[in-house]
């Protein structure tokens, strides 16, 4: 709740059993620029099984930061709890497994000081430019964004984006029934209310997500079965359901161009293919779970 000498911003991290990284992403943060009106930090702890205090008892050398502790509930419903106890007019939303640049506060600071009803997303680059499963979710990441923004801006990822706590409440934050594709669903209410939203590319976090095969896998089945729930929850506002087939066109002549410019396009390929293969796994998954909810409930 804003009160008189409220910041500017609440910067919102989501962590749960990520020490090192959340460590990482806080010494960022303080390395911020701040806004004249200053900003705070909330860590949201997701139900971790392991001690975050230490980490965060570092930070509040340097920070204003404090810690929500919740049962875990994921991502989307962690940044609601954040964002119940925020005290700014605005709010940025990370993830501990990033890192903002300097100037990355300051940049959304500019945008929402001129447009201040806006949605505004930034830029996220990959950080470890020697993990090849990194380098292909985050060009997976450029894929996704470039289609559906290519017009006009309509999709953020939440690890880089910021917006008024007024708007936020107003539109009910994040859908806490997502564990992921809860962005998608957030910028899609966005959009069907005619709200505005805003690329600023200069508000940069660098994405430090290592992976081996195994965690590819699994964050694509993830994200296959959050955009079922995305189909789900987007038809139930509008009553359309079918599938973006221009998307899956669009990659047919994307994704050569960009495997002739890549280091190692044979891995990179294989890694798109599995993407494919996740995705459509999860997808189904969820559609069957859905079904079988529905057969138990007759």
């Amino acid at each position: 709740m804003m009160t008189e000498g409220s910041p500017a911003f609440s910067i919102i991290i989501p962590t749960r059993n990520r020490p090192l990284q959340l460590s990482n992403c806080l010494r960022a943060v303080a390395c911020l620029e701040r806004p004249a009106e200053g900003f705070e930090v909330i860590v949201v702890d997701d139900g971790s099984t392991c001690d975050l205090g230490p980490v965060i008892d570092e930070a509040r050398i340097l920070l204003p930061a404090k810690r929500v502790r919740r049962e875990h509930g994921g991502p989307a419903a962690a940044r609601n709890s954040g964002a119940s106890v925020a005290r700014g007019r605005f709010l940025a939303f990370t993830d501990d497994d990033c890192r903002p640049v300097p100037g990355w506060l300051r940049a959304f600071e500019r945008r929402l000081q001129t447009h201040p009803t806006c949605l505004v997303g930034g830029s996220t680059v990959n950080a470890l430019d020697s993990d090849p499963f990194a380098c292909a979710s985050q060009l997976i990441v450029d894929m996704v964004l470039d289609h559906y923004n290519r017009e006009h801006p309509r999709f953020f990822p939440s690890n880089n984006l910021a917006l008024s706590a007024d708007a936020f409440h107003a539109i009910g934050g994040f859908s806490a029934e997502f564990r992921t594709a809860e962005d998608r669903d957030l910028c899609d209410r966005w959009h069907l209310r005619g709200w505005p939203q805003l690329f600023a590319p200069e508000a940069v976090v660098e994405h430090a997500h290592g992976m081996d095969f195994a965690a590819f896998w699994a964050q694509h089945l993830g994200y296959g079965r959050g955009a079922h729930r995305y189909l789900r929850a987007h038809k139930q506002r509008t009553g359309d359901s079918s599938l973006d087939r221009s998307f899956y066109l669009r990659l047919l002549r994307e994704i050569p161009k960009r495997l002739a410019q890549d280091k190692r396009p044979i891995h990179t390929a294989t890694l798109l293919a599995a993407w494919q293969a996740a995705n459509t796994s999860g997808f189904l998954l969820e559609a069957a779970k859905q079904m079988l909810g529905r057969v138990r409930a007759r």
